[in-house]
């Protein structure tokens, strides 16, 4: 039977390990993910859970501690943001290049300079090619469901999950949301067996060795089918999830974008105000649209563009940007697959939120107003553009 709280996105993910019961919690605090160790802290002060809880010097140090628990055969948690995340950097290649099934969890903060505490995913997306799997997540519900998935996905995988939603917005803001029963969760996540792990006193094996060229390549291309076929394993461990509790993930979501003219991509919370501001252009006779990638690593890359392909005009919208180049990291891996499949509709990017500056419904709806007159007009002037207008439209 489902369980209706009111908790914040840190105390729902909190409350998700506390139910996972995880071997081994490493972390160090840092804004605006802070509270998920201290939560998780009086979790194991009193007794609710049997996790070692490794306080270290360091978000370096924390990754690394996981690596070697996780090396040792014990399911690890963890969590950072913004500056930690970027300081795990070397040790989350290491996590991935080994195949530890650890569980991250990132509350989105912008990195500095300047120095700056609020959301924008300049973090995660630094590190989209670290080998993690990236699940983003809307709302405390999906913060709290993809923490769960997120466990048993890695153990199925061989690979790290990062799960992803926005500090302070998600992080720190209250919902109604709907837990698993305990016994629900240990069920669903099992008990974990490791195929191979250092403390095997069966089977000596030895990890992260000096690799030559043509052994390092052969790695590396075995890590990329890893990612690939992961795609199969999200789907199967989220069509379990949606048997136990009635909560449908897929690879991404769509909203009212099947007979769309107008289409908008955004990840995490902005998701959220974009759908009300859908609602509000249908009842004006406008079909707009949207998909939301819940899985950015593996990219759903064949099946994005099959979406896309009826649109008139399409927005992809950044919340960090890679400067200097042509334009943020969604849309150009989005409009590459696009291109690969021959899927031709005009497409701009905007670049939106950066440092926690507010999206509003009239930012979305400016946006929706483009997409009309680049429509309509044919043509793009500019691909790249940054979105602060916070303005109404008429």
């Amino acid at each position: 039977m489902a369980i209706r709280e009111r908790l914040s996105g840190n105390e729902a993910v909190a409350t998700a390990m506390k139910q996972i019961n995880p071997d081994v919690v490493a972390a160090y605090p840092i804004t605006p993910s802070t509270e998920i160790p201290q939560y998780f802290s009086n979790f194991v002060s009193n007794g609710s859970v049997t996790t070692e809880f490794i306080a270290v010097e360091s978000e370096h140090s924390a990754m690394s501690a996981c690596i070697g628990a996780a090396a040792a055969g014990a399911r690890v948690m963890s969590a950072t943001s913004s500056q930690g995340l970027a300081y795990m950097f070397e040790m989350l290649y290491i996590a991935s290049g080994m195949r530890m099934p650890l569980t991250l969890i990132v509350a989105n903060r912008a990195l500095s300079a300047p120095i700056n505490i609020h959301n924008d995913h300049s973090d995660s997306m630094g590190a989209r090619d670290s080998g993690f799997i990236q699940l983003y997540c809307e709302n405390n519900q999906e913060a709290y469901d993809n923490a769960i998935m997120g466990v048993k996905i890695a153990e199925k995988a061989k690979l790290p999950v990062m799960v992803c939603y926005d500090g302070f917005i998600t992080s720190h803001s209250v919902e109604n949301i709907s837990l698993m029963e305990n016994e629900e969760v240990k069920k669903f996540i099992g008990k974990y067996l490791p195929d191979e792990y250092l403390l095997d006193l069966d089977k000596n094996i030895s990890m992260g060795p000096l690799a030559m060229q043509e052994v390092y390549f052969d790695k590396r291309a075995e890590l990329s089918d890893a990612m690939e076929k992961a795609k199969d394993i999200i789907c199967k461990v989220s069509k379990e999830f949606e048997e136990i509790t009635g909560r449908k993930y897929d690879l991404y979501e769509k909203y009212r974008l099947d007979d769309a003219e107008y289409g908008i991509i955004v990840l995490n919370s902005t998701a959220g105000t974009a759908k009300d501001v859908i609602d509000e252009l249908r009842e004006n006779g406008i079909k707009a649209g949207l998909l939301k990638p819940r899985c950015f690593r593996p990219l759903p890359f064949t099946e994005i563009p099959n979406e896309l392909k009826h649109l008139k005009s399409l927005a992809i919208l950044d919340k960090s940007d890679s400067v200097n180049g042509y334009s943020g990291p969604l849309f150009s891996e989005i409009t590459s697959a696009m291109f690969t499949q021959n899927v031709n509709v005009p497409t701009v990017n905007y670049i939106y939120g950066l440092g926690g500056m507010d999206v509003t419904t009239y930012d979305i709806k400016n946006v929706f107003k483009d997409l009309q007159d680049i429509a309509k007009e044919g043509k793009i002037d500019k691909v790249k553009r940054f979105l602060k207008y916070n303005k109404e439209v008429d």
